[in-house]
């Protein structure tokens, strides 16, 4: 089982991913988590010191090594999509779900959740109004690239996971 999972800050890529991966006895990769532990610094300092494009030339050295090896879980940071590199290396990698919620949803997670705040960059002016922004620009390279869209607003993550698994098995 090979499967990257996309979407935007807040979806739920990483505790469906965590998930996912422990109840199929598979590792697990955030590219973010990889990019913040090589760097030694949060994504927010990263794009303090060395804009976007630092971060995201880090990014792409995340994804490479992330897909070197096969039967992962992989989720990668909410722009990586926006790299026609990227994009190639996730596809060729395995089966890319897109995890999807609603703008508001989302800003609720992100709102509260007080490490993602802390150590993530805003994108643009910020808040509600940034989230609805970026995931207009952002939908459909993610449509494009994703073999399914699973949604994720108001649901459970072990109802996601189940819903990821279903639709691996009816592949």
């Amino acid at each position: 089982m090979n499967v990257v999972l996309i979407g935007y800050r807040g979806c739920g890529k990483t505790t469906v991913g965590r998930l996912l991966a422990e109840r199929n006895y598979l590792p697990f990769i955030d590219t973010d988590e990889l990019i913040v532990h090589q760097a030694g610094k949060s994504i927010a300092e990263i794009f303090a010191t060395g804009g976007e494009p630092a971060f995201r030339k880090l990014e792409e050295t995340a994804i490479k090594l992330a897909t070197k090896s096969k039967g992962r879980i992989i989720s990668v940071g909410g722009g990586a999509v926006e790299s026609k590199a990227n994009r190639s290396a996730l596809r060729k990698y395995g089966t890319v779900v897109w995890l999807q919620a609603d703008a508001e949803s989302l800003w609720k997670r992100i709102s509260s959740d007080k490490k993602s705040v802390d150590q993530r960059p805003n994108l643009a002016a910020g808040g509600l109004e940034e989230v609805r922004q970026v995931l207009e620009k952002r939908s459909p390279v993610y449509a494009d690239l994703a073999h399914v869209a699973i949604t994720t607003t108001d649901r459970h993550p072990s109802a996601i996971v189940e819903d990821i698994e279903a639709w691996l098995d009816s592949q």
